[in-house]
């Protein structure tokens, strides 16, 4: 959970969450009110005012409590007592101190939608509102009178069920989201270990061999031995080679990603992003080329990033005759004269795709950027 993010129904983990959620939970304790003014109405005896005062208090301290205070599994049973409590406590204070005192059943059948699970959240706060509706007709209550109570109660305790259960689906997706990226990023490991298995297995051991014959055919055969020496040399190149485009393909940047990539970072910069002209998965798109263009497409937002000064970034993906054009425009301060190592460097890359780079002002003012590589149909022809 991000730090200071205040979720409803987990307890606050610093201060500044904290003071967040009481600000809340006061603010939604004004409804209290009602059973303050019953107390400062002279409406009681004494001792009765004074019971209720402490009655009052215990039941604030007791919802504070359970609303703020931390949540440790040990402590379950014990919060549902104290939970158990403040119903009795509630029902209580209404059945002698008169009708003003069901309020705090609100707040009991609030607290049961965050603090029960939901099966028996289920059955609480119904249970709750019927026993609010019962006392209020006891105090001839009227039906808006009652339904003042009744609805806050079920449908505030529903609401908070609601809630929690978004929220532990929510952190439940994001664990599940998590793993899920753990693991394909253990199975990319595991596909890179085989790879470079396969690929090495055989080779080092024919260099071994080849090895061990020219040291065995050293110093009678010569020519044999110069021989093995040669197939060593090829082996071992091809072998790097090999290595080579395995680890190359482990590293390649795919356009999806990279999509995904450059709306976070744009949002992230406070540049308006306009993607919907870009739809990656392109059929006649060969690997190398789609990688040349997630490279050309990572080092031109990176530059609308860090040197653009731009409020708005388009990107487009398109067909141009035979190729496959990616273009990115922004509305920043344009071209600042030489290509820098990142635009050289992006050009080199995208010649050895049989591609092609064009950069300069966009039609608007700004800089645009424009990367081409050949679909496989123009490469098999």
């Amino acid at each position: 959970m991000e730090r200071g993010f205040i979720q409803i129904g987990r307890a606050p983990e610093d201060l500044r969450q904290l003071i967040a959620k009481a600000c809340w939970t006061f603010l939604y304790m004004s409804y209290l009110y009602y059973v303050v003014e019953d107390l400062t109405e002279d409406r009681h005896t004494p001792f009765a005012t004074a019971v209720g005062w402490g009655a009052l208090a215990a039941f604030v301290a007791g919802y504070l409590f359970l609303v703020l205070g931390r949540r440790p599994d040990r402590l379950v049973r014990r919060r549902n007592w104290l939970l158990g409590g403040l119903y009795l406590l509630a029902v209580t204070a209404s059945l002698t101190l008169g009708g003003a005192w069901t309020v705090l059943l609100v707040y009991v059948s609030i607290s049961s939608g965050v603090q029960l699970p939901l099966r028996w959240g289920l059955r609480i706060v119904p249970a709750i509102a019927v026993t609010v509706a019962g006392l209020g007709l006891l105090h001839g209550m009227g039906t808006a009178e009652l339904l003042l109570l009744v609805l806050p109660a079920l449908l505030g305790g529903g609401a908070m069920m609601a809630v929690v259960q978004m929220g532990r689906t929510m952190r439940e997706l994001r664990e599940a989201r998590a793993t899920v990226a753990h693991l394909a990023a253990n199975e990319e490991r595991l596909r890179l270990a085989r790879d470079l298995h396969d690929l090495l297995g055989h080779s080092l051991s024919l260099i071994t061999l080849k090895s061990e014959l020219a040291g065995r055919m050293l110093p009678d055969k010569p020519e044999a031995a110069a021989q093995q020496v040669a197939d060593i040399e090829r082996v071992s190149r091809q072998a790097l080679v090999d290595v080579r485009e395995a680890v190359s393909g482990f590293r390649r940047p795919t356009l999806d990603a990279e999509l995904a990539g450059a709306r976070t970072a744009l949002a992230a910069a406070g540049v308006a992003a306009d993607l919907d002209g870009a739809t990656a998965g392109h059929a006649d798109l060969p690997p190398d080329e789609e990688g040349a263009l997630a490279w050309a497409l990572r080092e031109a937002v990176t530059n609308v990033v860090r040197h653009s000064g731009a409020r708005r970034c388009e990107i487009r993906l398109e067909e141009s005759g035979d190729e496959l054009c990616l273009t990115v425009t922004d509305d920043g301060r344009g071209p600042s004269g030489a290509r820098g190592n990142g635009l050289t460097g992006l050009a080199e890359r995208l010649g050895l795709a049989e591609g092609r780079l064009e950069t300069g002002p966009g039609p608007r003012g700004g800089f645009r950027l424009r990367a081409y590589v050949p679909l496989s149909r123009r490469v098999s022809a």
